[in-house]
């Protein structure tokens, strides 16, 4: 059985598509009265649109998930390489480089949010959790997020 996630999907067009779609819906949610037509010229609509940041979280197959900072190309197709960061302070002083097989991968979510409409509570994204099936784990001093 071949995953849907590969070195082409995260390195080619497919990721960029997802990340692109994010932040149109999210524009487009801030802007619902402009026609397609005035979205393309519209000023406001394009200096929101391009000041929107994106999130990209990896779930796996084993329960556990990761915020990506930024990929990492180690020169290996087979698996993802990518950075995190330390959700603890003082895990900050370091970085976290994480490595998953591909079929380990279940679900890439991006999230568009622009910097004024960040809501004051980031959630917490379990990099580790005691186990696959606790549901709603404590955080830990392992658990990953990017800032």
């Amino acid at each position: 059985m071949s995953s849907a996630f590969n070195y082409d999907w995260f390195t080619g067009p497919a990721f960029e598509r997802q990340k692109d779609e994010a932040r149109d819906r999210c524009a487009r949610k801030k802007f619902p009265n402009l026609s397609p037509d005035q979205m393309a010229t519209d000023q406001n609509y394009q200096a929101f649109r391009s000041a929107l940041e994106v999130r990209t979280l990896i779930y796996l197959r084993d329960g556990f998930s990761y915020e990506m900072k930024e990929l990492v190309d180690v020169g290996l197709r087979g698996m993802l390489t990518f950075e995190c960061e330390p959700l603890e302070e003082q895990y900050k002083v370091g970085s976290f480089v994480v490595s998953v097989l591909f079929d380990e991968i279940v679900r890439v979510e991006v999230f568009a949010v622009h910097p004024s409409e960040k809501p004051e509570d980031i959630p917490l994204i379990t990099g580790f959790r005691s186990s696959p099936s606790d549901m709603n784990p404590a955080p830990r001093e392992d658990a990953l997020r990017v800032s």
